[in-house]
């Protein structure tokens, strides 16, 4: 088929407005599940999900993000991307219809699950869709302004998932998403051409198959480990096991297919296996404090889930000015020199959460999350830009499915250690106070600090509460050391890859895109 012509000026202004919209959409679903977390926890008025299953809640959806990406990409060269990227808001759409309506934690693990399934096919397709309606400087300019969706995401989406929480039942935060999808989907119908590229990408079932089992066993076994407190057991160590073997076959697969969806070649490359090891650990820590923050906000401080979200703003704030920032100054400095002591800095205000208590004043848990959050702006954005554009023009594509399969990866094993690890320390810390406590009590009061409070309510127990709270400050304190502790192992390996100098790059022409457009893509209307 012909390339299509150039699409009008307020088609491709429309066009951006969509694909905005679609990318508001994922980062908004990212960060609302955060602060439902202690809804969903509560007996009451939520579902009396325990840890482990809000771990799953949250996991399921990132490792079929993490897992299902690359191949989305292969479906959208192969179907044509206005296509998949339909199917995936459908998906979407249903399954957050289904999440909210979910009967019991099982029901909204699964459909978390479908979610990510969605979410992995939406987002290599927005990309795909971006860069062949902009050509020139009209392309960097969208590209910037898109990009803005994800801060607008991040700082919105705790603010709004509050407000729903405070009005609404916890249902309402994945309801919000069915009008948003459908808007959507009218949009890509009657604006968006079908591009796709002449060359199909093999589709790699081995290696989908290997890497979603594997990442599923380790998660489980991890997990697992926080439920039953204990890592000798061998519903513990054996899924541990099989996963790490199931991912380095896939590894190993991988390296012998000629052109395989995620090519573990390009970590020969130093740089590149070195930025994207560190930003696996700082998405780890990410991940797993971000999981913290939403119980120690609304749970152990009593906060609202409005008031929560209000707190967070500092947070989105801090990523919004540290990315711009960061840019500027590795124009002047070198990449190390700026990306190692900001992840310090994030490693360290991880770290900070072990000094937070029941007493701390909120201004100082607004000036360590404003912090956190400039210096981790700082550090993702650099770092995937370098990343991506040391390599040749014709691996961008493959070495972008790396970079965001690792970043999804780390995000995922985060709140399954992190979780795990505030499992464990808090069912040590509360057994002292349940001497004397009915056997029932007991059982319920070991599964959260949710569950304790919830039963010290009930049967008019004030100093069981005092004692969940306490435990689980002591849970917090002892979880962020171990998380500080792994972030700064990305610094470590900053050090060691990052070039101590920055290299002078000649300024380059942007490749005509009509030329690039008539000779790869084709659409269909």
């Amino acid at each position: 088929m012909t390339a299509p012509p150039t699409l009008p000026k307020p088609r491709r202004q429309l066009i951006l407005a969509i694909l905005m919209l679609c990318s508001l959409l994922i980062w908004l679903d990212n960060t609302v599940l955060s602060t439902a977390l202690e809804t969903l926890a509560d007996p009451v008025r939520g579902l009396g999900a325990n840890p482990g299953q809000l771990q799953w809640a949250t996991g399921s959806y990132t490792l079929a993000f993490a897992t299902l990406m690359f191949t989305a990409g292969a479906l959208g060269d192969r179907f044509g991307h206005r296509t998949v990227f339909s199917s995936g808001l459908v998906i979407f759409a249903g399954s957050s219809l289904w999440a909210a309506y979910a009967s019991d934690a099982g029901q909204l693990i699964a459909a978390r699950a479908v979610m990510g399934v969605g979410s992995a096919l939406i987002t290599p397709a927005m990309m795909a869709i971006l860069m062949w309606t902009f050509t020139g400087p009209a392309r960097a300019a969208a590209i910037g302004i898109f990009s803005t969706s994800a801060g607008v995401g991040m700082a919105a989406g705790p603010v709004l998932a509050g407000f729903l929480l405070d009005h609404f039942w916890w249902g309402s935060v994945f309801l919000i998403n069915v009008p948003v999808a459908a808007l959507a989907l009218v949009g890509l119908a009657v604006l968006v051409p079908n591009f796709r590229s002449p060359i199909l990408r093999p589709m790699d079932p081995a290696g989908m198959l290997l890497s979603i089992s594997g990442l599923v066993a380790l998660a489980y076994g991890l997990i697992r480990a926080g439920q039953v407190a204990v890592w000798t057991r061998t519903d513990v160590w054996a899924p541990i096991v099989v996963g790490l073997i199931l991912l380095a076959v896939f590894v190993l697969v991988e390296l012998r297919v000629k052109a395989p969806s995620f090519n573990p070649r390009l970590f020969a490359q130093r740089t590149f296996s070195g930025g994207n090891v560190a930003l696996g650990l700082l998405l780890f820590g990410v991940a797993a404090i971000t999981f913290y923050n939403a119980f120690y906000l609304q749970g152990a401080l009593g906060f609202s889930p409005t008031k929560a979200g209000l707190a967070n703003i500092p947070t989105a704030a801090g990523a919004l000015a540290g990315a711009p920032l960061a840019s500027r100054l590795v124009r002047r400095l070198p990449l190390r020199l700026v990306t190692v002591p900001a992840l310090t800095v994030a490693a360290l205000t991880m770290g900070g959460y072990g000094f937070l208590g029941l007493q701390t004043p909120l201004v100082w848990i607004e000036i360590l999350l404003l912090i956190q959050g400039l210096s981790i702006g700082m550090v993702i954005g650099p770092v995937t830009a370098a990343l991506i554009s040391d390599l040749p023009l014709e691996q961008a594509g493959a070495g972008s499915a790396v970079t965001n399969t690792v970043r999804q990866t780390g995000s995922v094993i985060g709140i399954a250690v992190g979780g795990t690890i505030m499992s464990i320390m808090y069912r040590r810390a509360i057994e002292p106070s349940l001497e004397g406590v009915p056997g029932p009590v007991q059982d319920q009061a070991r599964v959260s600090a949710e569950q304790a409070r919830h039963v010290a309510t009930t049967m008019h127990r004030p100093t069981l509460a005092q004692a969940a709270d306490n435990a689980f400050i002591h849970a917090m304190h002892v979880g962020a050391g171990w998380i500080a502790a792994i972030a700064l192992l990305g610094v470590v390996v900053l050090l060691i890859t990052l070039p101590a100098a920055g290299k002078k790059k000649s300024p380059t022409a942007e490749p005509d895109y009509e030329e690039a457009r008539s000779s790869e893509p084709r659409s269909t209307a």
